[in-house]
């Protein structure tokens, strides 16, 4: 992702999804029907804040009509996003998207939108910026001279396929260069549209260049409908793990976020469905609440579940130190103390119980090689 600030003027925006937004209006649970975030603060770093207040003349008006998606154009002039970061498990990604119509109330990306001049709220989940030079920018980065293969992960901040990818298909025309390139790529998603793209990758996963996570944080469709508004359906998700398997694609089931007081009860049954579907590897990670998500999920808990809310939040914060998010390396996946103990013993003896986890899949970079383009000279070789 660059550095680059995108400018959201008119002439930037593609209308294919809907017209104009009115943030000051998110409020409005007919405005917002179908979205995750209840609400649409302004971002840490603007001088002026945003509050709706009812009223009470909104009663003598029909309905608001429904928050529609602002799809606007992002130039950013560099592709790959390199990470430092000691406990990820990759230097390098793509966001195709910045912001995710799948409006996950809990996603730790949203504070990313602040950056932009918007809302970690609503904004982040309705006004998605997209990348259509991804694919040429990628081939120029790959082709540099001092570009060292490593496995790319698409995925790793907003969902590469969320809805819009149907209409851009921005993701595939990211997978159609590094299939060019013989270049190796891990993708993270709660979106079943992956199987999309299993003619381009079952051919680069038998030569260990691909493999698919899908997060599947619930089997309960009302609660994902609730924390998940606009992502693929649990059962459409394991389906879609079945089918990627079947095509010989290496896959794994992410149990991520696991919720304590609210869906951790079901890790086990996540994991049993996903090897029940041929998975081979799996993974969790504890809820994170950096900056505007706390509040933000604070929100989502009070309107969506009001009756757990208050136990939700004290777990949480018994397992950040008393914090209702502490980003210490090492601790922040998993959190501490005796709950996040619990859960991680469980995960171990799901993992052991079913097979899991029992071989390391490692992709294979030393097939790199930028294809010729025209005009190159022919290879004597």
């Amino acid at each position: 992702m660059g550095n680059q600030r995108p400018n959201p003027n008119p002439r930037g925006e593609d209308r294919y999804l809907g017209g104009e937004l009115d943030g000051t209006t998110g409020r409005h649970p007919d405005a917002r029907r179908g979205r995750g975030a209840v609400s649409n603060a302004a971002g840490r770093y603007e001088r002026e804040g945003r509050l709706a207040v009812d009223d009470g003349w909104d009663n003598l008006d029909e309905p608001p009509p429904p928050l529609l998606t602002q799809m606007i154009r992002d130039s950013t002039r560099t592709i790959i996003a390199r990470n430092q970061s000691p406990d990820i498990g990759f230097d390098r990604s793509i966001n195709p998207y910045r912001g995710c119509e799948h409006g996950c109330s809990y996603c730790f990306a949203r504070p990313t939108h602040a950056y932009l001049g918007m809302s970690p709220g609503l904004d982040f989940e309705s006004k998605i910026f997209f990348k259509p030079d991804a694919a040429a920018l990628l081939d120029k980065a790959l082709r540099a001279p001092s570009y060292r293969c490593n496995t790319l992960a698409l995925g790793t901040n907003t969902d590469p396929y969320q809805p819009a990818e149907r209409h851009y298909k921005i993701t595939r025309s990211i997978l159609e260069v590094l299939a060019r390139f013989q270049h190796p790529v891990s993708i993270v998603t709660k979106s079943a549209l992956v199987v999309r793209d299993i003619d381009i990758l079952a051919p680069m996963a038998a030569q260990s260049m691909a493999k698919v996570a899908l997060s599947v944080t619930t089997l309960d469709h009302t609660l994902a409908r609730k924390m998940e508004p606009r992502a693929s359906t649990p059962l459409k998700r394991v389906d879609a793990l079945k089918r990627l398997s079947a095509a010989g694609i290496p896959t794994a089931v992410l149990f991520a976020p696991c919720i304590p007081g609210l869906n951790d009860h079901e890790l086990e049954n996540v994991l049993t469905a996903a090897k029940d579907a041929g998975v081979t590897s799996a993974g969790y990670v504890m809820l994170r609440l950096p900056l505007e998500v706390k509040d933000l999920f604070r929100e989502w808990l009070e309107a969506q579940v009001p009756e757990r809310a208050s136990r939700v939040m004290s777990l949480v914060r018994s397992m950040r130190g008393g914090k209702d998010y502490d980003d210490k390396w090492g601790e922040r996946q998993r959190g501490t103390g005796p709950i996040a103990d619990a859960v991680e013993a469980r995960f171990r003896l799901a993992v052991k119980r079913l097979g899991l986890n029992a071989q390391r899949q490692s992709m294979d970079t030393t097939r790199f090689k930028p294809p010729p383009q025209a005009g190159d000279q022919l290879s004597l070789l």
